[in-house]
Order: structure tokens, then sequence, then C-alpha cells
């Protein structure tokens, strides 16, 4: 067996299971799962028919590179959503089975094993698959803390020269997870510069790039970025963008890779060999999906719904502030994260997932250490139900 898989760490909900382990709720209180970013809206009506219109597909083996039609309806709505001049659907974006997969499978196409050392840089905390793909790459992974005194952003001058001497990948998630912090165009500005100077790849995960609350103010995405800064090939930057929180499929596993041309060559040639491209069925979907914008809309204005309510109902017990995007929320807690979450369980049935289960000790501190994220994915009924029990157990402690 592969020895870098006794590197992995047990991923956080094995964690979060193991701590509630043995813990009931209070008898008839229902329980109410915060803890994972599962959106829950019901998935539009449309979506649903594409799919089921299109089961003949289920009879051919679908392209790696995906079909020409939605390549161009995703290469469309790039340019609609961040005012690019055009993307070329045959050189510059690649369909793949959710954001998930791809973030994994990139690592091990760019990493180069045989120089010596290689590293791999990303946001701390994190989402868990950049850490295992720098390992399972044979790279070694060092973070970024991202700090409330530091407006969560992500500080470079951490990390030593002799470390970005050797770092061949860098992962980015704008908006962040579990902050919601959207990253503006001077921090662009200075990881381009970084990337030009030590050579490294970016990969901007961008899943949650459509979960935003002032529809005059989208956040900035990075192929964006890149373009307002002269960077018009998008030398060594790929994003990588979801349907999954944007129309509500987490099941049907579509997304994209867009950004270098040479890049995606490479990775397109490597994920020939991995065998992971879209079912037909899937694939048109994901077509009507990208096309329209209508339910993203009104996907929006439930999350508006229930941070409005949330946060009139924790805001007095906990230190709860609207995100730049996403629908998380990232407090600190009056007692140790897992003390609390397996408290709340406990005593309100309500599952939130431990800060510390999202990061790393790195320089002596763990950020996600004494806070919760709480993902308000559920309905708005369960959601204030949900925020009431907090508050609820919060005050008895």
């Amino acid at each position: 067996m592969n020895p870098d898989l006794e590197r992995l760490q047990s991923y956080p909900f094995q964690k979060l299971s193991a701590l509630i382990d043995g813990v009931n709720p209070p008898p008839g209180q229902r329980p109410i799962p915060l803890h994972i970013g599962e959106p829950r809206h019901p998935t539009p009506e449309f979506i649903r028919q594409a799919v089921a219109a299109n089961l003949d597909g289920l009879a051919n083996y679908p392209a790696t590179l995906g079909g020409e039609g939605l390549r161009t309806a995703i290469a469309e709505w790039l340019v609609r959503r961040y005012g690019l001049e055009a993307v070329d659907p045959a050189r510059e974006i690649i369909p793949v089975n959710g954001s998930r997969e791809a973030l994994f499978a990139f690592a091990q196409a760019v990493i180069d094993a045989s120089r010596p050392g290689p590293v791999v840089v990303c946001p701390n905390p994190f989402y868990q698959i950049y850490e295992g793909a720098a390992l399972l790459a044979h790279a070694t992974p060092h973070y970024l803390n991202t700090l409330p005194e530091k407006d969560y952003a992500l500080d470079f001058e951490e990390l030593p020269d002799e470390v970005w001497r050797r770092t061949q990948l860098v992962y980015v998630c704008t908006p962040g997870n579990p902050t919601g912090r959207t990253m503006p165009l001077a921090e662009w500005e200075r990881l381009f510069a970084l990337s030009d100077r030590y050579g490294f790849v970016i990969a901007s995960d961008e899943c949650y790039s459509e979960i935003y609350f002032d529809e005059e103010r989208p956040p900035l995405g990075a192929l964006q970025a890149a373009r307002q800064l002269g960077r018009s090939s998008y030398p060594r930057l790929v994003m990588f963008s979801s349907l999954s929180k944007r129309s509500n499929v987490p099941g049907m596993r579509s997304g994209f890779v867009a950004g270098d041309a040479g890049i995606l060559r490479k990775f397109l040639l490597y994920r020939t060999y991995h065998g992971c491209a879209m079912s037909p069925p899937l694939h048109a979907a994901s077509i009507a999906a990208w096309k329209d914008e209508a339910h993203v809309v009104e996907n929006r204005r439930l999350y508006r719904e229930k941070f409005a309510a949330a946060l009139e109902i924790l805001g007095p017990v906990l230190d709860v502030t609207m995100p730049d995007a996403a629908f998380y929320l990232w407090p600190r807690t009056p007692v140790p994260d897992p003390e609390f979450v397996r408290g709340l369980y406990r005593g309100q049935g309500v599952s939130v997932l431990p800060g510390s289960y999202l990061a790393r000790a790195a320089r002596g501190v763990n950020p996600g250490q004494d806070r919760v994220r709480i993902a308000l994915v559920a309905s708005l009924d369960e959601c204030v139900e949900a925020a009431r029990r907090i508050r609820a157990f919060v005050e008895s402690l």
C-alpha cells in the first residue's frame, strides 16, 4: 500500500462522529444537523427534468473533455459573471465531476516529486482535500493562518523564502471556507507576484462564489482579478467552480476548471487516464443549470433570510458576523470547541463542527481552536429553531 496513506488524518466528519458517539439529544428533541456544508434547498425542477429527459445518454461513454455545448455554456457564464472579454471553450475549460475530485486530482498532475522537497501551500483552516491531495502527491503541506485580527487574509510573509522556493502549488479558497471572506484585488496582486517569482501554480477554489448577499456586488473571481491586472492568458492560474452550492445539486457532482490553457492541456491528459468523465444525463442538466440565473438569485434570497434571522437570535450571545459570502457562521466559543459541540448536541440536538477539526497547528496556533462552523443549509424554520437552541445552550453555560 502507498505509505503516504498513513499520513492522512481522519476527515472532520469522522472526528465529529467519534466526538458525539454515545451522546443522545434530549428525548423528543428532533436533531438539526448544521455541521456539513450540504445545500438542502430543493433542486430546481427544470434541472431534474433535464436529467430525466436525457437518460438515453446512459447508453454512451462520456467524453473526458465533455461536449462542446457544455463547455460553451460555461464559457458564456464566465463572461457574463466576471465581465471577461472571452473564454476559449476548447482550450480554457474542462468540465469535472464536482470541484472536490478535481481539486484532489489537480495536485497529482501538478506536483513534480522528482524535485527536492515539494511544497503545497494552503489556507488554515482549510478544505481537507487540499492537505490530502498534497500528501498523496508526495508533497509537504504548509499552512497560512487566517486570523480575525488580520481580517482572515492570507499573510504571505508567514512563510520564509526557503519554503516559497520549494512551493509548486498554492490552494486558495474564495469565498473562504469557513470564514466566508472574499480575496480583494490587492491580495490577488501579491499572490500573482509570488507566482511569477517562484513559478508555482495557483488553484482557486470558488465553489461558494454564487452564495453572496448584495446582488450589486458579486465576489471577485480569480480569472476576473487576473484580467484586471493584465494577465489575460491566466499564467499558472486555474479556478475551480461547481453547481453544487449554486444550483442545489450536490449529488450531481458537476463543475468545471478554467484558466491557463497549457496547464489544462496537461491536466486533460491526466484525466484521460484518471477516468472521471461526466455522465451524459448530468452533462445535459449542467448545460441547463449554467444557462439559468433566476434560480440562483432565489437561492441567495433564501440564504439572506436565514442569515438575518440567525444573526438576530445569536448576536447577543456569540460574536457572529455577516460573512462576505458562503453559508457559514464562524463564531468563537465560550468553552473549548469540542466541548461546546458535544454539549450542544447533548443538550439541544444541534450538530455543528468544531473549528479545530478544520485546521492544523502552525507556528504555535490552531486558528480553528475555540470556534465552530455553523452551516445555514437547512430550511429557514430549521435554522431559526437551531439558532434558538444554540442561544439557549450558550446562556446555560
